[in-house]
């Protein structure tokens, strides 16, 4: 699980962001290098959504979140996890070193 914050970069969040930036950056090499072994490596991008942590949060700094998802609205840890389903289904044979958004649009790459 890596985090738009890999792809985009967030304000006071440099360590985080660069770490979430080196999972992209393993699951591309990895699923390239295991891509003949029938080992897949994919990851997931998602933008803020709601879970407990919004509790230790300011209601300015989730409108500051908020302004940033062209869809308006935060994402569901169900829609997360019907992403991360498929990914572990046989549906997806065929893919591997994906990076998969799930930002409402955040992301424009």
């Amino acid at each position: 699980m890596s985090s738009v914050a890999g792809k985009e970069g967030n304000p006071n969040a440099p360590a985080y962001s660069a770490a979430k930036a080196g999972v992209i950056g393993l699951t591309k090499s990895l699923g390239k290098e295991l891509a003949k072994t029938g080992v897949l490596c994919n990851c997931i991008t998602p933008a803020t959504a709601k879970t407990d942590i919004f509790k230790q949060m300011t209601e300015e700094f989730i409108g500051y979140m908020l302004a940033k998802i062209p869809m308006g609205r935060l994402g569901e840890v169900e829609e997360i996890a019907a992403l991360v389903a498929w990914l572990s289904s046989e549906d997806c044979s065929f893919t591997t070193a994906g990076v998969f958004d799930i930002s409402g649009g955040r992301t424009t790459y």
